[in-house]
């Protein structure tokens, strides 16, 4: 199992004396401590401060168990002081055998196997959003913001400061967090939500210092509060990050260097709205797509890699219209530009990326829950070259306009545990090119016991293109059981025909009208022989809305459980009854395609990730019925920590498909050609890193995936009943496809929030017909295709107002 079970369990979490109990919750209370000479940050908690604050203590246990109370032998403590600049937290882990405390470098923000403490804070004490701060018992700083949209958000950073000290009697943690890094309003004083954890991961046990009943709502609603701060006034919430990197490109003979120069901005416009802004952005360090041949009639989806577009996306989540990957994507006419071609004219360049100009962000939630967040970005006019081969005469086609693209999030949250918002995405293209804009309506609403909620969202969608609207219309309702055991929910999605959010949005289909139902039994409390364990049936109808027909079912039985010893397996199995109509594979519009139903049992295992050598193995098996056709699939990656510091990872993927039917063309007369083929796919990574000490590291990682196609000559014709008909067509369709990524990267945090990144990178795409050739020959073969190289180098350097007016006035 992973690990550290906080990246699961944060989907619940989000002197000391109980002040209230309603309802079995309790909620404590811990008085900060103001001072007026701050401690040290050096871990050793020796400073005067510490002698007489106040005390949180008791922790219980969240995870496996149900706040029982935490082990005589390892006892935790937390201590809160605080002046006019920052909060300051002192975290007392005891432990018996300290020698069994566990501490792997990792990179910011990644947990590996360690012990970690950390405190969550809601300074509006909503019991919805909460920043996270968390010390690894290596060091590593861990920060996340938590909202009901985006749950545990870990791209979000701040700026704070950490240090761990370790003795006979356990480990310490002294931890100073600015006011900057908070976001609140000027108020006498202050009542901020706030719990404190630990986890002790050689027990796999989780400890809270105030109790979460995981059986109902989100761990947020469950926090106890900081009382007895006053006289403090929010910042000025100003940085500067200006950067300079350096690019070394080479391909296929040609290179070229660039320079850049660029800053990013990051400001509080008042008390709760902050603004980031990136000035001439750069992009060119961002992780590589993991590439696979698509056959399918959808859009493959790939995460974002880029940090602006990453952090603090929290608001800009709401209703799921927003797909940042769309800014500085495909031109919007890179392949029309191949329609108007003259008999004796080619594509000489045709980019596949726009650059983005600039972008910002204003994101913030007021102390009455009103939150908003709005982000515009503008992206540059791009072109292809097209030249003319008797000529050489060369002609310019403008591909992407210049275009704005912005986003608008209003969001209400109310009763600790309700919203209701508006989301507006635009898209703008100059001149006729297509312009976009979409609207929904989202609501999350839960009764006041947390029991049940109904949440969703109702979308309109006008496309501006030839001078011509077309408006669109989809809803999504769910209604839910969330609290107890046993929980069940339902939800209806439908999506008319004219409906697009794909300008700012991603969505693979549109003309649906589906129900889908679950139900589900968990535990809370572990038994004799597991921690955890959850089974369940999900079933789900599906019909086309126009014309109104049904298009299929599915229903799957699904498992998962959690021993003792950290050994975790599921077990699934899933099918369809009857037959079911595919629209889209055919790839004309009105034509379907009667497939076959599928039966599919599905298992995965995963070993204890405490150890050294950990194993995850997962494994799929399809048999479709009536037909000769079948797939399976398996996956096995072991990963091994040879010390704290080097840890290796790999992972083999297999699968394959029998006898696959599925598209293959469209003829000038409009019949449509299927095919018969025999599909193999293989994925090879490999990542391993090497942790100099919590601030620098050395990482590789390395990616090899193979997909031939070879179709059996078997060829057959769709008619308009969607039975397929053998055919006499003749074609040579086979594929093979390949890609190779090679990534080096070194990373030196230098300072607080400034940082160096060198990082070696190499690629090669080919895509031929040679399907019959072997593993050992598509590698062989792949190094005599051209290789791509890149280097670069690029520097950030923070600065921070309000340390700089402070080294002004010593000065």
């Amino acid at each position: 199992m992973k690990p550290f079970t906080l990246i699961i369990f944060f989907l619940f979490l989000t002197n000391t004396h109980i002040i209230a109990q309603d309802s079995n919750r309790i909620i404590k209370e811990l008085k900060a401590n103001r001072i007026t000479e701050n401690p040290k940050i050096d871990g050793k908690l020796d400073d005067a401060v510490w002698e007489n604050a106040n005390i949180a203590s008791d922790f219980v246990m969240f995870d496996p168990g149900d706040r029982d109370p935490e082990p005589k032998d390892q006892k935790t403590q937390v201590k809160v002081t605080y002046d006019d600049t920052a909060l300051y937290i002192a975290g007392y882990m005891y432990d018996s055998n300290p020698e069994n405390i566990r501490k792997q470098l990792t990179e910011r923000d990644n947990f590996g196997t360690t012990d970690v403490f950390g405190i969550t804070i809601n300074p509006n004490n909503d019991g919805q959003n909460e920043f996270m701060f968390l010390v690894t018992a290596a060091g590593v700083q861990i920060d996340a913001q938590i909202s009901p949209t985006n749950e545990d958000d870990f791209s979000w950073n701040e700026v704070w400061y950490s240090k761990v000290s370790f003795d006979d009697k356990g480990w310490y943690v002294e931890m100073k967090l600015p006011y900057a890094a908070l976001r609140f309003s000027k108020e006498d004083k202050y009542i901020w939500g706030v719990n404190f954890w630990r986890n002790i991961e050689n027990r796999s046990e989780l400890y809270t210092w105030n109790p979460i009943d995981k059986s109902v709502g989100e761990a947020s609603l469950y926090t106890g509060i900081l009382t007895d701060i006053e006289n403090i006034t929010p910042p000025v919430r100003l940085s500067l990050s200006p950067f300079t990197s350096f690019i070394y490109d080479t391909y296929d003979g040609d290179s070229g260097t660039d320079f850049a120069f660029g800053l990013d901005i990051k400001y509080g416009i008042t008390d709760n709205f902050t603004l980031i802004a990136t000035l001439i952005p750069d992009f060119s360090q961002a992780g590589f797509d993991a590439v696979t041949l698509n056959l399918g009639p959808f859009e493959q989806q790939f995460a974002e890699q880029r940090q602006f577009f990453i952090e603090g996306a929290d608001l800009l989540n709401k209703g799921d219209l927003f797909f940042s990957r769309r800014i500085g994507n495909r031109p919007v006419d890179h392949s029309v530009v191949y329609d108007d071609l003259e008999e004796e004219e080619e594509v000489v360049d045709n980019p596949t990326e726009v650059d983005v100009i600039n972008a910002i962000k204003v994101t913030g939630r007021t102390k009455k829950g009103l939150g908003v967040a709005v982000l515009n970005a503008v992206t540059k006019e791009t072109k292809a070259t097209i030249e003319n081969t008797d000529t050489e005469e060369k002609r310019k086609v403008v591909t992407e306009p210049l275009a704005n693209y912005n986003v608008l999030v209003i969001d209400q949250e109310f009763n600790k545990n309700s919203s209701i918002g508006f989301v507006n995405t635009n898209v703008l293209r100059e001149g006729s090119f297509r312009d976009a804009n979409v609207s929904s309506l989202v609501f999350n609403l839960a009764n006041k016991q947390n029991s049940y909620k109904i949440g969703g969202d109702i979308s309109s969608s006008t496309i501006r293109e030839n001078f011509e609207n077309t408006t669109g219309f989809a809803s999504n309702v769910s209604f839910s059981k969330t609290k107890g055991n046993v929980r069940f929910g339902i939800n209806h999605s439908l999506v008319d025909t004219k409906y697009d959010k794909n300008d700012l949005g991603f969505q693979r289909r549109n003309n649906y009208n589906n129900v889908r139902g679950r139900v589900d039994y968990r535990i809370f409390k572990p038994t004799k022989h597991f921690n955890n364990l959850r089974f369940g049936l999900f079933a789900m109808y599906m019909r086309r809305l126009d014309p109104s027909v049904y298009t299929g079912n599915y229903f799957r039985l699904f498992s998962h459980f959690t021993t003792k010893k950290q050994l975790t397996f599921g077990f699934d199995i899933g099918s369809n009854i009857g037959e079911r109509i595919d629209y889209f594979e055919p790839r004309t519009e009105g034509r379907y395609w009667v497939k076959n139903p599928e039966t599919e049992v599905e298992g995965y295992v995963s070993t204890d990730f405490r150890k050294k050598l950990a194993v995850t193995f997962s494994a799929r098996k399809g048999k479709f019925h009536n037909v000769d056709e079948s797939d399976f699939s398996l996956e096995i990656s072991p990963r091994y920590r040879i010390n704290d510091k080097l840890q290796f990872s790999y992972s083999l993927g297999l699968e394959k498909d029998f006898n696959e039917y599925g598209y293959v063309n469209t003829l000038d007369d409009g019949t449509i050609i299927f095919g018969q083929r025999y599909v193999k796919e293989i994925e090879n990574a490999m990542a391993s890193k090497y942790s100099f000490n919590d601030r620098s590291s050395l990482s590789l990682v390395f990616r090899h995936y193979w997909s031939p196609v070879a179709y059996k000559d078997q060829y057959f014709e769709l008619p308009e009943d969607g039975y397929l008909i053998e055919s006499d067509y003749t074609g040579d369709h086979d594929l093979n496809f390949t890609s190779w990524n090679f990534d080096l990267r070194y990373i030196w945090q230098f300072a607080r929030g400034s940082e160096m990144v060198a990082l070696y990178r190499n690629s090669i795409i080919n895509f031929d017909e040679n399907s019959d050739e072997s593993f050992e020959d598509n590698i062989g073969n792949l190094f005599d295709q051209p290789l791509g190289h890149s280097l670069s180098i690029k520097v950030i350097y923070y600065l921070d107002y309000n340390r700089a007016r402070s080294w002004v006035k010593k000065s």
